[in-house]
């Protein structure tokens, strides 16, 4: 990728910070990378299309452990479990091989597995030798007949945040726009006009999306395509059809919302499916968005049973929560939208992470937690467990690599990131999330683990 495609990436102009004097996204420093290149942003923004077939074009450790390495499910095909890679040897370097092995693996992956697609994922080696994987992933659709797209997001170019909106970018080069959506099925009632929508950065981690699906299907509302959530290659090709996209995760793709206004007059918002009160929220800006009137009365309809029948269900666990303290580290959307739905049970979250999240993210937990709040731009176990003793909390909230930290220090410990195993997303996740803090925080290994040993 060239240099002033990558500046165009970082400095998008639906980004808050181009409103100020300098606008553009902060140059990497060294060793910003460690928390996720732009080749593991890409990939994971994508990996969730279930029918295709993902090779990473590189020396085998870019693969890592790569099976089942996001915590997204699927409704159909599991493809999109199977780590691929070129394995790119020394040999291969010094011979100059290596566009010969990725041609000969986009071929191994179309025979063996007939995908709808092929992904190829450039990183930082091949990129350093000139590899042109645009020319290899042309020549081997031409051959094959088979859609095979090039992402080249090579880890050195820059941060886990650039990688998703390179992945954004191939999407929309590629991809979107070169195929109509699916007729409506013949059994459709009458009655209900039907809209479509996308969402933007929705990754269905551990089923979570599933939660929110039958309320918009109740409501008329057919998603094209969540991007990239339980995808498939045929809903992104359709998504220049939508009447509006909501941009769920922070702005990791904010210039796939923001080209598809651009291009084809598609509105756009931003809003979260954590929590009852922005679950709610972001059904009516559908409504309102799309501009019908008795889908915003059926709306309305909806929210109230829904909001009832939850508050009901909630009302034995929230009175075990209510006033609990918690340290909230995470990044991006999450980082605002679960205090919204922490603050819903009534409790009270004494800080927050923001190393991944954008100046709008920053904006709305101000908004949520007050403007004297302590936003925690680094998250190392010192400053954490130091943050946990100086507020009181009773639970560390945070991702997957955060979890042997608060299990050292012997603290209630809740993943929230794309490891975990419940969907917290929707009236019906939210109940899910109630329960996983109340039988953390109440579990009895805690007095246990603190009292002294019995033969002291």
């Amino acid at each position: 990728m060239k240099s002033k495609d990558i500046a165009e990436l970082l400095d998008e102009p639906a980004c808050e910070h181009n409103k100020k004097s300098k606008s553009g996204c902060a140059k990497t420093k060294p060793g910003a990378t460690a928390g996720g290149c732009s080749f593991d942003g890409a990939q994971i923004a994508l990996l969730p299309i279930t029918d295709v077939a993902h090779i990473v074009h590189g020396p085998i450790a870019c693969a890592g452990s790569s099976w089942d390495n996001r915590g997204t499910r699927s409704s159909g095909s599991t493809l999109y479990r199977l780590g691929m890679t070129t394995d790119l040897t020394e040999q291969d370097v010094i011979m100059g091989r290596g566009e010969k092995r990725l041609f000969h693996s986009i071929k191994q992956a179309v025979d063996d597995h007939n995908p709808s697609a092929v992904f190829v994922y450039n990183t930082c080696v091949p990129a350093l030798i000139g590899d042109d994987i645009e020319a290899v992933c042309k020549a081997a659709s031409e051959r094959w007949n088979v859609p095979v797209v090039p992402v080249d997001a090579a880890g050195f170019y820059g941060t886990k945040n650039l990688g998703n909106r390179i992945a954004g970018e191939a999407m929309f080069k590629y991809v979107m726009g070169t195929r109509e959506p699916d007729p409506l099925p013949k059994n459709t009632p009458e009655n209900i006009k039907i809209h479509d929508v996308n969402l933007v950065g929705e990754y269905n981690i551990a089923g979570e999306f599933w939660h929110v699906l039958p309320l918009l299907d109740e409501l008329g509302i057919r998603v094209l395509c969540t991007l990239s959530g339980d995808a498939r290659y045929r809903e992104v090709q359709t998504m220049h059809r939508a009447e509006v996209t909501m941009m769920v995760c922070s702005k990791a793709m904010i210039n796939v919302a923001r080209k598809l206004k651009d291009s084809y007059d598609i509105p756009w918002f931003e809003g979260s499916f954590y929590g009852i009160t922005d679950t709610s929220q972001a059904l009516r800006d559908f409504a309102r968005m799309i501009n019908d009137p008795d889908l915003t009365e059926r709306t309305e309809a909806l929210i109230k049973r829904e909001e009832t029948k939850i508050r009901k269900a909630l009302e034995p666990w929230a009175e075990r929560l209510n006033g609990k303290r918690v340290l909230l580290y995470t990044g991006g959307v999450k980082s605002w939208s679960v205090v919204s739905a922490l603050q819903d049970l009534g409790m009270k979250v004494v800080a927050t992470g923001t190393r991944k999240s954008t100046e709008e993210d920053k904006a709305r937990i101000r908004e949520l937690m007050g403007e004297e709040t302590k936003m925690l731009d680094e998250g190392n176990p010192k400053i954490l467990l130091e943050t946990y003793e100086e507020y009181k909390a009773d639970i560390l909230i945070a991702g997957g690599r955060n979890m042997y930290t608060a299990l050292k220090a012997r603290i209630p410990f809740l993943d929230i990131n794309q490891e975990r195993e419940f969907g917290y997303e929707g009236y019906t996740g939210m109940l899910e999330l109630v329960r996983q803090l109340a039988l953390t925080i109440e579990s009895p290994i805690w007095p246990q683990v603190h009292s002294p040993a019995p033969w002291k």
